[in-house]
Protein backbone atom coordinates (compact mmCIF):
# COMPACT_ATOMS: atom_id res chain seq x y z
CA UNK A 1 0.00 0.00 0.00
CA UNK A 2 1.88 3.46 -1.11
CA UNK A 3 0.55 6.71 0.06
CA UNK A 4 0.97 9.19 -3.05
CA UNK A 5 0.11 12.68 -3.60
CA UNK A 6 0.04 15.48 -6.51
CA UNK A 7 0.73 18.36 -4.80
CA UNK A 8 0.02 21.40 -7.17
CA UNK A 9 -0.72 25.56 -6.57
CA UNK A 10 -4.56 25.04 -7.09
CA UNK A 11 -4.83 21.84 -5.62
CA UNK A 12 -3.50 18.73 -3.26
CA UNK A 13 -4.62 14.90 -4.29
CA UNK A 14 -4.40 12.07 -2.01
CA UNK A 15 -4.78 8.86 -2.52
CA UNK A 16 -3.84 5.09 -1.09
CA UNK A 17 -2.75 2.99 -4.45
CA UNK A 18 -2.70 -0.45 -3.93
CA UNK A 19 -1.32 -2.89 -6.34
CA UNK A 20 -1.14 -0.48 -9.36
CA UNK A 21 -4.98 1.42 -7.97
CA UNK A 22 -6.14 4.21 -7.00
CA UNK A 23 -7.96 3.67 -4.25
CA UNK A 24 -9.93 6.39 -1.92
CA UNK A 25 -8.88 9.20 -4.04
CA UNK A 26 -9.27 12.93 -2.45
CA UNK A 27 -8.54 16.53 -3.26
CA UNK A 28 -8.10 19.52 -1.26
CA UNK A 29 -7.55 23.42 -2.02
CA UNK A 30 -4.23 24.03 -1.20
CA UNK A 31 -4.14 27.51 -0.51
CA UNK A 32 -6.52 26.57 2.44
CA UNK A 33 -4.05 24.83 4.61
CA UNK A 34 -1.01 25.84 6.05
CA UNK A 35 1.12 23.20 4.90
CA UNK A 36 1.04 19.73 3.60
CA UNK A 37 1.23 17.76 6.90
CA UNK A 38 -1.94 19.27 8.00
CA UNK A 39 -3.59 18.09 4.39
CA UNK A 40 -1.47 14.58 5.27
CA UNK A 41 -3.41 14.24 8.47
CA UNK A 42 -6.47 14.79 7.70
CA UNK A 43 -6.45 12.20 4.52
CA UNK A 44 -4.88 9.75 7.24
CA UNK A 45 -7.68 10.78 9.61
CA UNK A 46 -10.49 10.38 7.24
CA UNK A 47 -10.13 7.32 5.99
CA UNK A 48 -9.24 3.32 6.35
CA UNK A 49 -5.97 2.94 8.09
CA UNK A 50 -3.23 0.65 6.01
CA UNK A 51 0.11 -0.29 6.51
CA UNK A 52 2.12 1.75 4.51
CA UNK A 53 4.85 0.22 2.58
CA UNK A 54 5.66 3.98 1.34
CA UNK A 55 4.93 7.53 0.12
CA UNK A 56 5.86 9.33 -2.45
CA UNK A 57 4.49 12.96 -3.21
CA UNK A 58 4.87 14.70 -6.57
CA UNK A 59 5.54 18.25 -5.65
CA UNK A 60 5.54 21.93 -8.16
CA UNK A 61 9.03 22.98 -7.05
CA UNK A 62 12.96 21.98 -6.73
CA UNK A 63 13.94 19.56 -4.47
CA UNK A 64 16.93 19.65 -2.84
CA UNK A 65 18.33 17.20 -0.19
CA UNK A 66 14.41 15.80 0.48
CA UNK A 67 13.28 19.85 1.29
CA UNK A 68 11.66 21.63 -1.39
CA UNK A 69 10.15 25.43 -0.36
CA UNK A 70 6.97 25.45 -3.26
CA UNK A 71 6.79 27.33 -6.28
CA UNK A 72 3.55 28.82 -5.87
CA UNK A 73 2.67 27.88 -2.00
CA UNK A 74 4.04 29.71 0.96
CA UNK A 75 5.16 25.95 2.02
CA UNK A 76 8.48 24.35 2.62
CA UNK A 77 7.73 20.84 3.09
CA UNK A 78 10.60 18.08 4.37
CA UNK A 79 10.12 14.45 4.00
CA UNK A 80 11.03 13.68 7.50
CA UNK A 81 8.07 15.63 8.96
CA UNK A 82 6.15 12.07 7.85
CA UNK A 83 7.84 9.24 8.95
CA UNK A 84 5.61 9.63 12.21
CA UNK A 85 2.56 10.90 10.74
CA UNK A 86 2.29 7.92 8.44
CA UNK A 87 4.10 4.75 9.86
CA UNK A 88 6.82 4.70 7.67
CA UNK A 89 10.93 5.89 7.14
CA UNK A 90 10.42 5.60 3.31
CA UNK A 91 8.84 8.75 2.16
CA UNK A 92 10.00 10.72 -1.32
CA UNK A 93 9.49 14.15 -2.53
CA UNK A 94 9.75 14.44 -6.00
CA UNK A 95 9.33 16.72 -8.75
CA UNK A 96 5.44 16.82 -9.98
CA UNK A 97 6.46 16.84 -13.55
CA UNK A 98 9.10 13.53 -13.05
CA UNK A 99 6.00 12.18 -11.02
CA UNK A 100 4.04 12.42 -14.66
CA UNK A 101 7.18 10.61 -16.34
CA UNK A 102 6.30 7.89 -13.83
CA UNK A 103 3.28 7.93 -14.57
CA UNK A 104 2.75 8.20 -18.11
CA UNK A 105 4.08 4.37 -18.63
CA UNK A 106 1.62 3.28 -15.80
CA UNK A 107 -1.65 3.83 -17.54
CA UNK A 108 -3.14 2.64 -20.79
CA UNK A 109 -3.91 4.67 -24.48
CA UNK A 110 -7.18 6.20 -23.20
CA UNK A 111 -5.57 7.99 -20.89
CA UNK A 112 -3.87 9.94 -23.67
CA UNK A 113 -5.02 12.05 -27.11
CA UNK A 114 -3.18 12.13 -30.16
CA UNK A 115 -2.25 15.43 -31.62
CA UNK A 116 1.00 13.62 -34.12
CA UNK A 117 1.16 9.79 -34.33
CA UNK A 118 4.79 10.30 -35.44
CA UNK A 119 6.84 7.00 -36.03
CA UNK A 120 5.46 3.59 -35.19
CA UNK A 121 8.31 2.60 -34.05
CA UNK A 122 9.90 5.48 -32.19
CA UNK A 123 12.13 4.88 -29.57
CA UNK A 124 14.37 6.93 -27.14
CA UNK A 125 14.14 9.69 -24.92
CA UNK A 126 10.86 11.31 -24.03
CA UNK A 127 9.48 14.38 -22.58
CA UNK A 128 6.78 16.06 -20.69
CA UNK A 129 5.46 19.58 -20.74
CA UNK A 130 2.78 20.87 -18.32
CA UNK A 131 0.75 24.14 -17.89
CA UNK A 132 -0.85 24.58 -15.12
CA UNK A 133 -1.08 27.16 -12.09
CA UNK A 134 2.44 27.18 -13.31
CA UNK A 135 4.82 25.43 -15.85
CA UNK A 136 6.66 22.27 -15.61
CA UNK A 137 8.87 20.11 -17.47
CA UNK A 138 10.57 16.77 -17.43
CA UNK A 139 12.43 14.17 -19.51
CA UNK A 140 12.48 10.54 -19.67
CA UNK A 141 16.64 9.05 -20.44
CA UNK A 142 16.23 5.83 -22.29
CA UNK A 143 19.07 3.69 -21.10
CA UNK A 144 18.44 0.69 -24.15
CA UNK A 145 15.53 -0.93 -21.97
CA UNK A 146 13.54 1.53 -19.94
CA UNK A 147 12.92 4.90 -19.36
CA UNK A 148 14.48 7.10 -16.43
CA UNK A 149 12.47 10.27 -15.48
CA UNK A 150 14.43 13.02 -14.40
CA UNK A 151 13.51 16.73 -13.03
CA UNK A 152 13.98 19.86 -14.30
CA UNK A 153 12.75 23.65 -13.59
CA UNK A 154 12.54 24.73 -17.34
CA UNK A 155 9.30 26.41 -16.80
CA UNK A 156 11.44 29.06 -15.69
CA UNK A 157 14.06 29.38 -18.61
CA UNK A 158 13.25 32.58 -20.32
CA UNK A 159 10.61 32.90 -22.98
CA UNK A 160 11.90 33.60 -26.45
CA UNK A 161 9.36 35.36 -28.77
CA UNK A 162 8.97 34.08 -32.24
CA UNK A 163 7.66 37.59 -33.98
CA UNK A 164 7.35 41.05 -33.08
CA UNK A 165 3.72 40.57 -31.25
CA UNK A 166 5.69 38.23 -28.88
CA UNK A 167 8.28 40.77 -28.83
CA UNK A 168 5.79 43.33 -28.06
CA UNK A 169 4.70 40.87 -25.19
CA UNK A 170 8.08 40.23 -23.50
CA UNK A 171 8.44 43.62 -23.90
CA UNK A 172 4.93 44.07 -21.75
CA UNK A 173 6.18 41.58 -19.40
CA UNK A 174 9.07 42.80 -18.86
CA UNK A 175 7.88 46.01 -17.36
CA UNK A 176 6.44 43.98 -14.64
CA UNK A 177 9.16 41.32 -14.10
CA UNK A 178 12.50 41.51 -13.64
CA UNK A 179 13.01 38.36 -15.65
CA UNK A 180 10.16 36.70 -18.24
CA UNK A 181 10.17 33.49 -17.78
CA UNK A 182 8.09 30.74 -20.22
CA UNK A 183 5.82 30.22 -17.11
CA UNK A 184 4.40 33.69 -17.61
CA UNK A 185 2.66 32.98 -21.03
CA UNK A 186 2.31 29.59 -20.64
CA UNK A 187 0.23 28.36 -17.14
CA UNK A 188 -3.23 29.79 -15.81
CA UNK A 189 -1.74 33.45 -14.62
CA UNK A 190 -0.03 33.80 -17.91
CA UNK A 191 -3.25 33.17 -20.00
CA UNK A 192 -4.67 35.73 -18.13
CA UNK A 193 -0.99 37.73 -18.70
CA UNK A 194 -1.61 37.40 -23.03
CA UNK A 195 -5.00 38.60 -22.23
CA UNK A 196 -3.99 41.70 -20.36
CA UNK A 197 -1.25 42.18 -23.13
CA UNK A 198 -3.82 42.42 -26.02
CA UNK A 199 -6.26 44.30 -24.03
CA UNK A 200 -3.93 47.17 -22.78
CA UNK A 201 -2.20 47.40 -26.39
CA UNK A 202 -4.97 47.69 -28.27
CA UNK A 203 -5.21 44.48 -29.82
CA UNK A 204 -8.65 43.37 -29.06
CA UNK A 205 -11.93 44.83 -27.12
CA UNK A 206 -12.97 44.39 -23.84
CA UNK A 207 -16.75 44.31 -23.49
CA UNK A 208 -18.23 45.24 -19.70
CA UNK A 209 -19.81 41.76 -19.66
CA UNK A 210 -16.90 40.44 -20.09
CA UNK A 211 -14.94 42.45 -17.79
CA UNK A 212 -17.66 41.85 -15.17
CA UNK A 213 -17.33 38.29 -15.26
CA UNK A 214 -13.57 38.59 -14.74
CA UNK A 215 -14.02 40.42 -11.72
CA UNK A 216 -16.16 37.54 -10.28
CA UNK A 217 -14.32 34.52 -11.84
CA UNK A 218 -11.12 33.00 -12.11
CA UNK A 219 -10.03 34.92 -15.62
CA UNK A 220 -8.21 32.55 -17.08
CA UNK A 221 -10.96 30.31 -16.63
CA UNK A 222 -13.39 32.74 -18.38
CA UNK A 223 -10.87 33.72 -21.42
CA UNK A 224 -10.51 29.68 -21.72
CA UNK A 225 -14.74 29.03 -21.46
CA UNK A 226 -15.12 32.15 -23.81
CA UNK A 227 -12.68 31.28 -26.52
CA UNK A 228 -14.13 27.86 -26.43
CA UNK A 229 -17.62 29.17 -27.03
CA UNK A 230 -16.25 32.02 -29.86
CA UNK A 231 -18.60 34.53 -27.40
CA UNK A 232 -14.90 36.64 -27.33
CA UNK A 233 -12.44 37.62 -30.25
CA UNK A 234 -10.43 39.18 -27.63
CA UNK A 235 -10.31 35.79 -26.14
CA UNK A 236 -10.37 33.40 -28.65
CA UNK A 237 -6.78 35.35 -29.90
CA UNK A 238 -5.54 34.88 -26.57
CA UNK A 239 -6.40 31.78 -26.82
CA UNK A 240 -4.95 30.95 -29.89
CA UNK A 241 -1.26 33.06 -29.04
CA UNK A 242 -1.06 30.56 -25.86
CA UNK A 243 -1.77 27.26 -27.53
CA UNK A 244 0.68 28.70 -30.32
CA UNK A 245 3.34 29.40 -27.53
CA UNK A 246 2.71 26.12 -25.74
CA UNK A 247 3.40 24.13 -29.05
CA UNK A 248 6.84 26.12 -29.69
CA UNK A 249 7.77 25.89 -25.95
CA UNK A 250 7.16 21.83 -26.40
CA UNK A 251 8.99 21.39 -29.58
CA UNK A 252 11.93 23.55 -27.68
CA UNK A 253 11.76 21.01 -24.93
CA UNK A 254 11.75 17.96 -27.56
CA UNK A 255 14.96 19.31 -29.29
CA UNK A 256 16.75 19.91 -25.77
CA UNK A 257 16.06 16.37 -25.09
CA UNK A 258 15.97 14.76 -28.34
CA UNK A 259 12.50 13.49 -27.21
CA UNK A 260 12.03 10.67 -30.28
CA UNK A 261 10.40 8.87 -28.08
CA UNK A 262 7.64 10.82 -27.96
CA UNK A 263 6.16 14.17 -26.24
CA UNK A 264 3.88 14.09 -23.21
CA UNK A 265 1.42 17.63 -22.87
CA UNK A 266 -0.07 17.13 -19.21
CA UNK A 267 -1.21 19.47 -16.40
CA UNK A 268 -4.46 20.91 -15.37
CA UNK A 269 -4.95 22.83 -18.39
CA UNK A 270 -4.36 20.59 -21.43
CA UNK A 271 -7.91 18.42 -20.96
CA UNK A 272 -9.81 21.99 -20.38
CA UNK A 273 -8.41 23.20 -23.74
CA UNK A 274 -8.49 20.10 -25.75
CA UNK A 275 -10.42 21.19 -28.49
CA UNK A 276 -8.07 24.51 -29.46
CA UNK A 277 -4.60 22.16 -29.14
CA UNK A 278 -6.59 19.36 -31.76
CA UNK A 279 -7.59 22.48 -34.42
CA UNK A 280 -3.77 22.61 -35.55
CA UNK A 281 -2.26 25.54 -34.11
CA UNK A 282 -0.46 23.07 -31.65
CA UNK A 283 1.06 21.54 -34.20
CA UNK A 284 1.98 24.01 -36.65
CA UNK A 285 4.14 25.61 -33.98
CA UNK A 286 5.76 22.62 -32.76
CA UNK A 287 6.82 22.00 -36.10
CA UNK A 288 8.15 25.19 -36.87
CA UNK A 289 11.73 24.63 -36.27
CA UNK A 290 12.91 25.08 -40.24
CA UNK A 291 15.40 22.37 -40.76
CA UNK A 292 14.33 20.29 -37.56
CA UNK A 293 11.00 19.92 -38.91
CA UNK A 294 11.27 16.39 -40.29
CA UNK A 295 13.03 15.01 -36.75
CA UNK A 296 9.90 16.94 -34.86
CA UNK A 297 7.45 15.14 -37.12
CA UNK A 298 8.68 12.04 -36.53
CA UNK A 299 8.17 12.20 -32.77
CA UNK A 300 4.78 11.21 -31.02
CA UNK A 301 2.74 14.04 -29.79
CA UNK A 302 0.26 13.11 -26.96
CA UNK A 303 -2.08 15.03 -24.59
CA UNK A 304 -2.45 13.40 -20.97
CA UNK A 305 -6.43 13.50 -20.25
CA UNK A 306 -6.59 10.30 -17.23
CA UNK A 307 -6.62 12.62 -13.56
CA UNK A 308 -4.46 9.66 -11.69
CA UNK A 309 -1.36 9.75 -14.01
CA UNK A 310 0.67 11.85 -11.47
CA UNK A 311 -0.62 9.47 -8.49
CA UNK A 312 -0.11 6.59 -10.34
CA UNK A 313 3.57 8.09 -11.25
CA UNK A 314 4.45 8.81 -7.51
CA UNK A 315 3.36 5.42 -6.28
CA UNK A 316 5.80 3.73 -9.25
CA UNK A 317 8.57 6.26 -7.91
CA UNK A 318 7.74 4.94 -3.97
CA UNK A 319 8.28 1.63 -5.07
CA UNK A 320 11.40 1.63 -7.00
CA UNK A 321 13.27 3.93 -4.13
CA UNK A 322 11.67 1.50 -1.28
Amino acid sequence: MILAGDIGGTKTALAWVDKGAVVDLRTYPSANYRSLTDIVREFVAAGALHQVHAACFGIAGPIVDGVVKTTNLPWVIDAKDFHSLIGTGSVRLINDLEAIAYGVGAVGDGAFVTLNAGRSDATGNAAVIAAGTGLGEAGLYWDGRAHRPFASEGGHASFAPRDEVEIALLRFLLAEHGHVSWERVLSGPGLHNIYRFLRDTGRGDEPPWLADRMRDQDPSAVIAECALEHTSPLCERALGLFVSLYGAEASNLALKALASGGVFVAGGIAPKILPALIDGAFMQAFLGKGRLRPVLEAIPVRVVVGDTVTLLGAARAAVSRA
